[in-house]
């Protein structure tokens, strides 16, 4: 005779016999047939069960509570880096975001990815900022804004919000 270990879960979320899905906490019961074929396995519901008189003779018998899966965990979303929503801001070109993107080089210049390589003035009298990126070599060109100090914590604010904003799943 073979020990045999049998897995007394259902194997299926739906009755075996009326295909009706099982609900959180609801009592099934299994059993264990041979027949021409082989060993067949059937989960069935309470009201299956209570017609059991028309199924084949059962090798094994077992009783169970249906327990719902735990919902697969949610797939983490990759996060912005400081990094990404600085080049995604420069592709925008739009100078709205010239705030946020001049404090955006000053964290990453403080984190030495990327170190001020010149400052030029333009023709009406604006600065540049000419940002190099230590490991790829790419050249960012970021106009200054000239912040005043009362609209430092502002525009930190903003820029931690993106930070910390999840990215957006692509659809």
């Amino acid at each position: 005779m073979i020990n045999q270990d049998w897995d007394i879960k259902p194997r299926a979320a739906v009755c075996g016999k009326c295909q009706t899905p099982f609900a959180d906490r609801q009592e099934y019961v299994s059993r264990l047939t041979y027949g021409s074929d082989g060993y067949a396995r059937l989960d069935c519901c309470a009201a299956c069960w209570s017609e059991a008189g028309r199924m084949p003779q059962a090798v094994s018998v077992w009783r169970g509570v249906f327990e719902m899966p735990l919902p697969a965990p949610p797939e983490a979303l990759k996060k912005e880096t400081a990094e990404s929503l600085l080049r995604a801001l420069m592709e925008k070109n739009d100078p709205a975001n010239g705030n946020v993107m001049f404090i955006l080089a000053v964290m990453l210049e403080r984190r030495r990815m990327l170190v001020e390589r010149d400052v030029r003035k333009q023709d009406d009298g604006k600065l540049v900022r000419v940002y190099e990126h230590r490991k790829t070599g790419d050249t960012f060109i970021i106009t200054d804004p000239q912040l005043r100090l009362d609209q430092i914590e502002h525009v930190q604010a903003e820029v931690m919000a993106m930070l910390s904003a999840p990215a957006v799943p692509p659809s």
